[in-house]
């Protein structure tokens, strides 16, 4: 029976994401395991070695070329695969297929279109909308377009915005509660107002009890000015994160 011999500067390796630097004129490229090098860049994974499927550097990795030693040196100032795997890794572009792209695309914006739908409510009904209704908003009255390169809350931020020359929609009041202590409360309170969208309770007794509903985006202003005017003294606590009627509304 003849045997069949394989170049020892061959590796076939299936399964995985590439990752690719061009260096010296050169092109070098890394093994990956798939989904690992996203969690790479966020610092979500700190052990390479759970990214790299091996700490070989080719040339092309779906032939399976592995890269000269001599090429390495001359491109990277040295022929450490494991130092020349990490900066692959953090400065190469990840190759990816057309239908993994587009995967990718569907997913991101699945994922932004329930941000949204979590985040916002129709302010007549105060109900929030269906997941597929703003994806549906968002195809065919603002036909938004992903950036894979700006994270998902970003993105539905920008989709609030675009969508309320559209339709009505606005964010979900946070219900919270402030404590504001001594005879300057009333004066915090007026700096404050411009924040509250309905005051549902107000009390003095020994300090200002308020009960309100706020744009979430007014939580961080709020609880800065009360610890700063106060001295540490004042209080916000979040009674609802969201305060809506809990039925779907689906856009017509």
């Amino acid at each position: 029976m003849s045997l069949i011999f394989t170049p020892v500067n061959q590796v076939r390796l299936t399964n995985v994401a590439v990752v690719r630097m061009k260096k010296g004129g050169k092109r070098f490229e890394i093994a990956c395991y798939k989904n690992k090098v996203m969690s790479w860049r966020n610092k979500s994974e700190k052990d390479i070695n759970e990214v790299l499927q091996t700490d070989a550097v080719f040339n092309n990795v779906s032939k399976g070329q592995v890269a000269k030693k001599e090429d390495l040196k001359k491109a990277f100032g040295t022929d450490d695969t494991l130092k020349i795997c990490t900066e692959i890794l953090a400065k190469g572009e990840l190759q990816v297929s057309e239908k993994e792209r587009s995967d990718h695309l569907e997913s991101k914006f699945r994922d932004i279109a329930t941000l949204v739908s979590e985040m916002c409510v129709n302010p007549d009904t105060k109900r929030p909308y269906t997941v597929t209704a703003i994806e549906r908003a968002m195809k065919e009255d603002i036909h938004y377009s992903i950036n894979m390169n700006r994270n998902t809350k970003q993105q539905a931020l920008q989709v609030v915005k675009s969508l309320q020359e559209k339709i009505p929609i606005e964010r979900a009041h946070m219900r919270i509660k402030l404590y504001i202590p001594g005879k300057t409360s009333k004066s915090i309170k007026e700096k404050l107002k411009p924040c509250f969208k309905v005051v549902e309770n107000e009390e003095f007794s020994g300090g200002l009890e308020i009960v309100t509903l706020i744009d979430p985006g007014s939580y961080r202003q709020i609880e800065e000015t009360i610890s700063r005017e106060t001295r540490g003294q004042g209080s916000v606590e979040v009674l609802n994160l969201k305060e809506m009627k809990e039925v779907e509304e689906v856009l017509e």
